[in-house]
């Protein structure tokens, strides 16, 4: 296990990043030459294993790194919405459209669109995406004028995109254009080295004057790490909230146990027992989403608004919305 003084520490446009542990320095390697093509990329891995930051890097290692990123989930918005804010729209488009709005793609124009679970992406909207990949010019919404755009594409997913096509879910040509590089993620459990760097960072965006005890690391390493960073960062953040001393020690981890999950599968929720063992993982959690609803009915449901409020982005907005639906919340949203 690599100590503190060896953490390798880099930044990808505002995003730190930790490379530690060999598949990723091994990753990021293929990065930098990938990122110096103007080949389309698709990232694949696990919920939470940190696409976007290699997306990220893409774009950072590029030619195109002095030019706009711009960012965008599928799955965040409708389909009506979504081509919208992809391609744009004229005066008078819809109602309400008292001006014209240039699309992601002009706005991305000589630099990179990133485009977040794009196995989420409408049928209609995969043709249009396609065309668009292909050099095609296209249409505002209500315009009559093509638009063209240079833009670099990098996609990711969770899904495996060859059996949605296998279940013509996804079409095999838009992938084959999606896939000329592909980089895969590997999932947290896989990168051992990178556990402790990662959880003293976390640890230290809390509170600096706390430290992880030798156990306490081993128990970190030792977790099989089924929700990626994410779980690790969310691990480290309720115990550094009640730490009742300088030092974690293993016991104050209020870790599941559960298995490795499939790149794709649903997350599978804290098991109850050991919820109830911990006491406040529950707790903390219902804390947790009532800020979330008292910040969207605050906002009069504005999610945008409601992001900037609470201090996190719209993409961890949507995504625990998302949650609290599969989870018999969202009557409450």
């Amino acid at each position: 296990m690599m100590n503190q003084a060896q953490d390798r520490m880099c930044t990808f446009l505002g995003m730190p990043a930790v490379l530690a542990s060999e598949p990723m320095r091994r990753l990021m390697s293929m990065v930098e030459r990938v990122a110096r093509s103007n080949a389309t990329v698709l990232i694949v891995g696990e919920s939470g294993a940190g696409k976007e930051l290699v997306a990220r890097a893409v774009h950072h290692f590029s030619m195109r790194s002095q030019k706009p990123w711009v960012d965008l989930s599928c799955a965040a918005l409708p389909e009506h919405l979504l081509e919208s804010e992809l391609f744009g729209y004229d005066k008078g488009a819809f109602s309400g459209a008292d001006s014209p709005k240039p699309g992601l793609f002009e706005l991305a124009h000589q630099g990179t669109i990133f485009l977040d679970e794009i196995g989420e992406l409408d049928p209609k909207m995969q043709v249009k995406l396609l065309r668009v990949l292909d050099g095609v010019p296209y249409y505002r919404l209500g315009g009559v004028k093509k638009v063209s755009a240079d833009v670099r594409v990098v996609a990711a997913t969770n899904q495996e995109l060859e059996v949605l096509v296998s279940e013509g879910r996804f079409r095999g040509d838009l992938y084959h254009r999606l896939s000329q590089i592909m980089l895969r993620v590997p999932p947290l459990r896989q990168r051992i080295d990178d556990i402790a760097p990662l959880a003293r960072y976390f640890l230290a965006q809390q509170d600096p004057r706390l430290r992880f005890c030798g156990s306490a690391l081993e128990v970190l390493a030792a977790h099989s790490w089924p929700g990626n960073i994410r779980e690790l960062r969310n691990v480290v953040t309720k115990a550094a909230v009640l730490a009742q001393g300088e030092e974690i020690r293993a016991e104050d981890l209020p870790l599941s146990s559960h298995e490795p999950q499939p790149m794709g599968s649903a997350p599978r929720r804290l098991n109850g027992d050991r919820a109830a063992a911990n006491g406040f993982t529950t707790d903390l959690d219902e804390m947790e989403r009532r800020m979330i609803l008292e910040a969207l009915a605050a906002t009069d449901g504005h999610q945008q608004k409601a992001a900037a409020r609470l201090g996190i982005s719209r993409r961890t907005l949507s995504r625990k919305l998302k949650l609290y639906e599969s989870e018999g919340a969202g009557a409450a949203l």
